[in-house]
């Protein structure tokens, strides 16, 4: 019977765009006004029936009354299917939404790891030329190129740049700081920091009390040649770590020896970090 929909045909709707699901939705109203105007012509029919004779008028009644009960209970069948696929289609919209919603988050993250990576490619470009560029001094035993704590720094032994216990440098420590000098002061945009080292071994002379002053000592001596050798002032700064950071034991002779360093950092750029633009504007709102 037309009052019987599939459960398939529900179940279609409520999956088809709104456009298709609004036709139907259209077609299954004006079935339900044609079966309402059927019932008001059946009513009009009975109307005229009145000067019938009793019997007949009766039975004409009893069956008009039957005929709308029956064209009733198929209007109210299908409004409550109309009901149902309305509803139907809400949930469905609801759902897309969130699954849009969803999709868009899945997106941007997708985006953000592309960003990072295409950084960590960048960052790993740079480090393959500037190892490209100290080949020749790694080769010699002069320098290291490490990346530690995220950072890329450029190792020196205080053994080759320094007698020991002093802080002016050696004439080979020398000629190996402007060759550094010269790569360093080509990387556009960048600043470093020297940091000094020592190993554990206590100093305690008139002129450095502790490794402090000795490690401080050599960072700065290391700075003024590279500024005296064209890196601009703006670009490097000098700092002591004495032997709070020891790069290998302090126990053997060769672990003294690879502590007892100077560390070139080349300085992050705060720009290409994940989530800069957040901090920045935290920052700004906190002013």
């Amino acid at each position: 019977m037309r009052r019987l929909i599939p459960l398939c045909l529900v179940l279609t709707l409520a999956c088809m765009p709104k456009g298709k699901h609004d036709q139907i939705v259209g077609q299954m109203s004006d079935e339900i006004a044609a079966l309402q105007a059927n019932i008001a012509e059946k009513e009009a029919a009975m109307a005229s029936l009145q000067t019938s004779s009793a019997a007949e008028q009766m039975r004409l009644t009893s069956d008009a009354q039957t005929e709308q009960a029956r064209l009733q209970g198929e209007v109210d069948s299908l409004t409550a299917e109309l009901e149902s696929t309305r509803d139907s289609l809400a949930r469905a919209v609801s759902g897309r939404s969130a699954r849009d919603a969803e999709l868009a988050r899945m997106r941007e993250a997708v985006a953000e790891l592309e960003r990072r990576k295409a950084k960590a490619d960048a960052a790993l470009a740079e480090f393959r030329d500037l190892v490209g560029r100290f080949q020749s001094m790694i080769d010699a035993g002069t320098l290291r190129v490490r990346v530690i704590d995220g950072r890329m720094v450029v190792e020196l032994a205080t053994d080759i740049l320094f007698p020991p216990g002093r802080a002016t440098v050696s004439e080979d420590g020398q000629a190996a700081l402007v060759e550094v000098t010269g790569v360093l002061a080509s990387l556009a945009g960048r600043q470093f920091q020297v940091a000094g080292h020592t190993d554990n071994r206590p100093i305690a002379t008139e002129k450095f009390p502790s490794n402090w002053e000795l490690g401080a000592a050599r960072a700065i001596a290391v700075t003024k040649l590279m500024i005296d050798n064209g890196l601009s002032d703006t670009r490097v700064s000098g700092v002591s770590y004495g032997d709070t950071k020891p790069a290998a034991t302090n126990d053997t002779d060769e672990g003294r020896a690879l502590n007892r360093r100077i560390e070139i950092v080349i300085v992050p750029d705060l720009s290409e970090m994940p989530g800069y633009d957040e901090l920045s504007a935290l920052t700004s709102s906190a002013e």
